[in-house]
């Protein structure tokens, strides 16, 4: 019998639960019981989904309050002496390390957060100390949850991030300079001692994710894995290992070490053609976990190419031996479909979220084991919607085609190199030097929440719903000008959402109503849904910038976000190259940075955050194919202005060291990027490339509500300068403030603007 997998459940709740929960229990609304109560419901409901939908095998400990790297962190004791001394009840530091604690007297910084592999999921970066030591939690969370759903009916498969992943994805703490897989002795033994209770708990099998065996590893990474011969044994019950994300065949050299493991996880969304080759290196008992339903995107399965690879593996090891699952954890979709009640009948039948996913794995499963007849009502509606897909007027717009095939190579190129460029921005702006100016957003209040709810559902006339944001951007102005920052912005109030309110706005996306992903934290995102070719019918961001720019004394800042993050950001289109709508999305906002420029806005930024996050994993000619056509894309969007205005652009998590060429080759005349938590080292990579351009490294983390002492600020502008020239520094927040509340706002950013003014005059001086 071919059995059916989950490799993991998305955590927030059909109704973003636990968003609502965490944060009322921040804001002190919600009792640590009542917050340990609500995490325990949700658990049980989506166990019980699962078993519902008749899935064989369900995970357990995969569902996280925050994060499930952190987790790893506390379950191991991995907890930095900063958090660990304070005295703080469990959660309190568990949170503490996630988004800072600054409350009661207590005053710490989180820990990094950085990209999960090429996804928008953030994981919290476990950081680790010379004399690390680590001690199994109290109370394991892995055991604890097994034995909770099993005492509801439901035998779970605990699911733990591997020693290899935890420590490869880690690094040394600040002051020390520990290499992590150099601890890998040190840990091991605490696997053993969880594995060993789990067993004792009644679980017979788990699943271990290393999903660094789809990097490059290197070679302390790769031996590390003979770390698994001790994971084996009659004591401890079986392994699954499982990747994602990518193809495993370049580090078919651990394999010898993973012989005595229950079974081994490939994605076959990603990557389909490594089957054969991993089917070859399986031992004679191994298990082939075959994932075939896409844990990354909203399409539905294409069940007969999905049974075709199923039967494949089944050829090979007969089906006892095989495992129909999703390609990774459904963490990264939408929690159900069924509450999708806008869309258009016909895009809906082509979309699969969660929810429907666990159904998708159980109607393969069936028919691998019973044969097409026993699921032939499923597998005839399966194709039917893929054939309207496929033929489909909304996926087909000839004119943007026709654009695209006309797009020049000059298109791509700025009318001068920076420093005429620069020359022109000095006298047309006249700022100074370290200019302060944010990244885009300000916090967006409950009552601005309320008006656009009112405003979507037809209650207030848009007429009314202008003037109110008219109102707000004139208040942001008035803050603005009370803070004496350098560069405006308008605030952002009537967007929702980066990408979300640029796709409602360009034909060829289509929007959910209930959507929702976790991106970090309590922080969720409504990805919007790439159909069908993109363009852009009208304006898009020109009204309101124009507004904020007649109400302004200083240089008023347009906000775009770039081709690849609209794209990277969306479920994009999986029958048309990614390139394609990159190209498509790039046209789309060329036409709109034009029109900004040409409205009186002479400051453009086209954030990127996503750039890094689009790369191929691995290094090679994929990798410099992908950065080709990505910087492109951004270059046709914003090629089009006059040397006088200034083009700027953010990343934010962009560990981009190894990509640096094409971060230089994006040609904006002014960087801001996230590096507060960063410890200079993205710093140095612009002194030792010659960076010639400007650059406006984060000076605080806006992803704590902690406020950031003024000395604190001058300490880190003190440290930018010793890698970057003063007249290259721009003074700015790591990323956008839309999440933050307004006290700690404007705290920091009077804080921020002092320590810069602190500079300004003390290089005035020196000239």
């Amino acid at each position: 019998m071919v059995q059916s997998s989950v490799l993991g459940f998305p955590r927030m709740g059909g109704n973003r639960e636990l968003k609502k929960a965490n944060e009322a229990y921040w804001a002190d609304k919600l009792s640590r019981e009542d917050l340990l109560a609500e995490n325990k419901r949700l658990r049980l409901a989506h166990w019980k989904i699962q078993k519902d939908a008749g899935v064989d095998i369900i995970p357990s400990n995969d569902f996280a309050s925050y994060d499930h790297v952190l987790d790893h962190i506390q379950l191991f004791n991995a907890i930095p002496e900063r958090y660990s001394s304070q005295g703080l009840e469990p959660i309190d530091e568990y949170f503490a390390m996630g988004r800072g604690h600054q409350k009661n007297g207590i005053d710490v910084p989180s820990l990094e957060m950085v990209k999960w592999f090429d996804s928008n999921y953030h994981y919290v970066k476990p950081t680790l100390q010379d004399n690390q030591t680590f001690k199994l939690a109290a109370d394991p969370k892995p055991v604890r949850e097994f034995i909770e759903a099993k005492e509801a009916g439901i035998i779970t498969r605990p699911v733990l991030l591997g020693p290899v992943s935890f420590l490869h994805l880690g690094k040394a703490d600040r002051g020390s300079t520990v290499d992590p897989i150099s601890l890998l002795d040190k840990l091991v033994p605490v696997y053993v001692e969880l594995l060993e209770k789990l067993k004792a708990a009644g679980a017979e099998t788990v699943q271990i994710d290393e999903p660094v065996l789809v990097y490059d590893l290197p070679t302390k990474a790769k031996a590390a894995f003979k770390a698994y011969e001790k994971l084996v044994g009659d004591k401890l019950p079986k392994l699954v290992l499982a990747t994602y994300f990518g193809d495993i065949v370049h580090n078919f050299d651990v394999f010898p070490s993973l012989q005595s493991l229950h079974g081994i996880h490939v994605d076959l969304v990603r990557n389909p053609e490594q089957l054969e080759a991993v089917l070859g290196q399986l031992g004679p008992k191994q298990t082939l976990s075959a994932g075939v339903v896409d844990g990354r995107n909203i399409w539905k399965t294409n069940f007969k190419r999905a049974i075709e690879v199923v039967e494949t593996a089944i050829q090979k090891l007969g089906q006892d031996r095989v495992i129909v699952a999703t390609s990774s954890s459904l963490l990264h979709t939408p929690h159900s479909l069924d509450s999708e009640k806008k869309l258009p009948a016909e895009v809906k039948d082509w979309f699969s979220f969660a929810v429907q996913k666990t159904s998708e794995v159980v109607v393969i499963a069936k028919a691998a084991t019973d044969g097409a007849a026993a699921v032939r009502e499923a597998l005839e509606a399966n194709a039917k919607s893929w054939q309207a897909r496929s033929s489909s007027e909304r996926t087909n717009n000839p004119h943007v085609k026709d654009r695209q095939s006309k797009v020049t190579a000059a298109q791509h190129e700025r009318q001068s190199a920076f420093p005429e460029r620069y020359a022109q921005q000095k006298t047309h702006l006249k700022l100074p030097l370290f200019p302060t100016t944010t990244i885009g957003s300000f916090p967006q209040t409950k009552e601005i929440r309320i008006q656009r709810n009112k405003f979507t559902k037809g209650e207030i006339t848009a007429e009314q719903y202008e003037k109110f944001i008219e109102k707000e951007i004139e208040e942001v102005i008035k803050i603005q000008d009370e803070l004496k920052l350098d560069v405006y912005v308008h605030g952002e109030p009537e967007r929702n959402d980066m990408v979300q309110y640029f796709g409602e706005r360009l034909d060829g996306y289509v929007f959910t109503t209930n959507g929702w992903v976790q991106s970090y934290g309590s922080r969720c995102v409504r990805p919007p849904i790439i159909v069908g070719d993109i363009s852009r019918p009208a304006p898009m961001t020109v009204k309101e910038s124009k507004y904020a720019a007649s109400i302004s004394s200083k240089p008023m800042k347009g906000m775009l976000t770039g081709p690849i993050t609209c794209l990277r950001w969306s479920f994009p289109r999986d029958d048309v190259h990614q390139s394609v709508q990159a190209q498509q999305l790039a046209l789309a906002l060329r036409d709109e940075v034009v029109d900004l420029e040409a409205a009186g806005i002479y400051v453009i930024q086209v954030d990127e955050p996503a750039l890094r996050e689009g790369l191929p994993l691995r290094a090679g000619t994929e990798r410099e194919k992908y950065l080709t056509w990505a910087v492109d894309s951004f270059k046709l969007s914003t090629a089009g202005v006059k040397d006088s205005t200034q083009i700027h652009s953010h990343f934010c998590y962009s560990e981009f060291q190894d990509f640096f060429h094409a971060i230089a080759a994006l040609d904006a005349d002014v960087l801001s990027i996230e590096n507060s938590k960063s410890d200079a080292k993205l710093l140095k990579v612009f002194v030792d490339k010659a960076y010639p351009r400007h650059i406006g490294p984060g000076v605080y983390d806006i992803h704590s509500p902690r406020i950031p002492s003024e000395s604190e600020i001058k300490d880190r502008i003190a440290e930018m300068l010793e890698y970057l020239k003063p007249d290259q520094l721009w003074v700015n927040p790591d990323c956008g403030l839309k999440t933050r509340q307004w006290t700690e706002t404007k705290a920091a950013l009077t804080n921020m603007v002092n320590a810069a003014i602190f500079y300004r005059e003390k290089y005035a001086e020196k000239a």
